[in-house]
């Protein structure tokens, strides 16, 4: 059983292999065009506002690294063990590159702090994903 898959292991699967590196690219995709704009939306109360933004960052990077994995998982010569700790590593990359773009767009600035948040949230999916079986070979 795959990483995402929720059907039974012997039941065909939904969606190609290289379905997982479109979602992958797509998130990130997504996170670089979130990085990109000046100013996003702001609760009326700052703490709530700085609280909803930082849970949104570990939510973002627990399911990048996710997404990296099921990609990763894909590739018939990684074993599970090195999948997790590369899609990891890839992960808290792409923090750090996120951050780093984040001082070149106007309105915006690169936080540590974030790199660290979004760091937290993909190294909970590590344990969660490391602790369980849901992540078996793809082929």
């Amino acid at each position: 059983m795959n990483i995402f898959d929720v059907v039974h292991p012997s039941a065909p699967r939904l969606l190609p292999r290289w379905s997982a590196w479109v979602f992958l690219f797509g998130w990130m995709g997504l996170i670089f065009l979130l990085s990109n704009q000046p100013s996003l939306p702001q609760a009326p109360d700052i703490r709530v506002d700085i609280i909803l933004k930082k849970l949104a960052h570990a939510a973002a990077y627990a399911l990048l690294f996710l997404l990296w994995a099921r990609a990763l998982n894909s590739i018939p010569s990684f074993s599970s063990k090195w999948v997790l700790v590369l899609a990891l590593g890839l992960t808290i990359c792409y923090a750090i590159s996120d951050e780093w773009h984040q001082t070149f767009v106007p309105g915006r600035h690169g936080q540590p702090a974030d790199v660290l948040i979004d760091s937290a949230g993909a190294l909970l999916a590590f344990i969660l994903a490391g602790r369980s079986s849901i992540l078996k070979p793809y082929h």
